[in-house]
């Protein structure tokens, strides 16, 4: 994935606490100061791995060539690893508490209507529905009871149900039956949901996680080009298997595009791949913005570069503006709304939108056809990103020791990492550029029913499943997207539908070109078998395409 469009659209080729800083002077930072020895060992290390870098470039010259063994060359190209701040051992931190932040839910118009629906940020499991009267509703995803997911429960004439002993409960959390109390017993004051404070704004679901502190609506995002007159938008939710700052890592670096993606779509070519420019504008305790665009771009006549915004949590835009041959000015936005699903996972929701109409066979083109583009894109970053996050966990040190870092692709990663280097001590785990707090919690790994049970369970819109595809299986293209759209997942069943009334008319009218006795009739009869196996191919390749995953096919180029 990236910071350029993953759907198949104009889009695409258009657009490429609060607290102030404080300085942290640790006790390994005095006693360097009065011990120069200490700092010149670290120097002495530093040149040690500075001479394996160098000695790792002469064989790789010696054996193809045409990379250069200069230390100062490695000083042109890299991003420096370690600024005066990090030498002296001193580090800025800001005030941050992770919960004291809004996290996109949901796409609202993807929130069941008579289901409840679980969901996770970090570690918090919540439970989301939609009441009696269309209000949309949150709790912890527990029961007070015995512990029961709520979201495997049910609604009940606009309460929800807890399926293990029917336990209901109303919108502000208090639980209104409890089917074994006597009938003259009182309800136990203590027999509550636990309330989390949500908002719809802009067509996504926002929650509140702290439970100590009001909700600050101040900090909830706005995104300006999504209120411009014409705006239109291709939203879809994805659900993805490894941590959400690698996930944010990679939605911020443009260079892998034309390799990564390598003919997707029409703007991604690997023969485009080249060195990129980048100019941060402005660094904040919440965040950084700037521009970026293709080194080579630089100096065109009417040339926008990109302008990327990145705002705690793990909000992501990119935004450009572009002035057509009429002098009217349309406007592109790349939305990334992440969300901390649980250690090795995450949830995205992107949105892509503009101005422009769309033209020539664009217009035709369905969502559905987007959305399952969207898909394969992810599907191709999945492997990389998947490994990476194992090498994290597996070598607990911070990214500046594992990454190598260029000038002129990977600013932003820079950028990122350190940020976190300011608030992750306000975060349940991170991997920052200089420091890291691992997860505590072990990853929990859940388990749909299995057997004959699974029809049922899978019927609901908020669990999924059609056919034998019943497990959440967040490497499955299905489970990842089409159980969280409603449009997608109306797509696919309309097209099972249409492929089981073909199948059938298929069988009947080969039965009867068999009966029959007239040429005329058999061929006719033919006909239609062949137009409705054609129709079967076609939705079986359609059901696919929003089932099935990418498989790279490695090509000798």
């Amino acid at each position: 994935m990236a910071l350029q469009q993953p759907f198949l659209s104009e889009l695409l080729h258009l657009t490429s606490k609060r607290s102030l800083p404080i300085t942290l002077t640790t006790r390994s930072t005095i006693l360097s100061l009065h011990l120069p020895q200490k700092h010149n060992l670290y120097l002495h290390n530093k040149q040690l791995k500075k001479q394996e870098r160098i000695s790792c470039y002469a064989i790789a010259e010696n054996i193809g060539g045409g990379i250069s063994s200069s230390e100062n060359d490695d000083q042109s190209v890299l991003l420096e690893n370690s600024s005066l701040e990090e030498l002296r051992g001193q580090r800025e931190i800001v005030g941050y508490d992770w919960t004291e932040e809004w996290y996109p839910l949901y796409l609202t118009k993807n929130v069941p209507d008579d289901a409840p629906l679980g969901l996770t940020v970090f570690d918090k499991q919540v439970v989301l529905y939609k009441d009696g009267s269309g209000e949309l509703r949150c709790f912890e995803d527990r029961c007070p009871h015995r512990l029961a997911k709520l979201s495997e429960g049910q609604l009940y004439d606009g309460k929800l149900e807890c399926l293990y002993h029917g336990w209901q409960f109303e919108g502000d959390g208090k639980c209104v039956k409890i089917p074994q109390l006597p009938e003259n017993a009182r309800i136990p004051r203590s027999a509550c949901a636990k309330k989390y404070e949500i908002r719809d704004s802009q067509g996504v679901v926002w929650i509140w996680m702290s439970q100590r502190t009001p909700p600050n609506i101040n900090k909830i995002p706005w995104f300006e080009n999504f209120e411009r007159e014409g705006f239109r938008d291709i939203s879809t939710t994805h659900e993805l298997p490894y941590d959400h700052s690698i996930l944010l890592e990679n939605l911020m670096d443009p260079a892998h595009v034309p390799i990564s993606h390598d003919r997707t779509d029409f703007t991604a070519k690997r023969e485009d791949a080249g060195p990129l420019f980048f100019e941060v504008t402005e660094r904040t305790n919440r965040g950084f913005a700037g521009w970026w665009g293709k080194e080579k771009d630089q100096g065109k006549a009417n040339y926008t570069p990109n302008f990327l915004r990145f705002e705690a949590p793990c909000v992501l835009q990119n935004n450009r503006e572009i002035v057509d041959e009429n002098g009217e000015k349309h406007y592109f936005s790349g939305l990334f709304l992440c969300r901390p699903s649980g250690q090795g996972k995450s949830m995205l929701i992107v949105r892509f939108g503009n101005t422009r109409k769309r033209t020539g066979i664009l217009k035709f083109i369905p969502n559905w056809f987007l959305h399952q583009n969207a898909g394969k894109v992810f599907e191709q970053d999945m492997g990389f990103l998947s490994s990476q996050n194992e090498i994290l966990m597996k070598e607990k040190v911070p990214t500046k020791k594992l990454y190598l870092n260029l000038k002129s692709s990977d600013t932003w990663v820079a950028e990122y990492r350190k940020w976190m280097d300011k608030v992750g001590h306000g975060m349940p785990y991170h991997f920052g550029h200089s420091t890291i707090y691992l997860p505590q919690q072990p990853a929990v790994v859940e388990h749909a029913p299995a057997g004959f049970v699974a029809n049922f369970s899978a019927a609901q819109p908020a669990k999924g499943g059609i056919g034998g595809m019943y497990a959440p299986n967040p490497a499955n293209r299905y489970f990842r997207h089409v159980v969280h759209c409603k449009d997608c997942r109306n797509v696919v069943k309309a097209f099972e539908t249409w492929k089981k009334a073909l199948s059938f008319v298929a069988v009947v009218s080969t039965a009867l070109a068999i009966l029959v006795s007239g040429r005329q009739w058999k061929a006719l009869l033919l006909l239609s078998t062949s137009l409705c196996l054609a129709g079967i191919y076609a939705c079986s390749t359609a059901i696919a395409m929003n089932t099935t995953n990418f498989i790279r096919i490695h090509r000798r180029l």
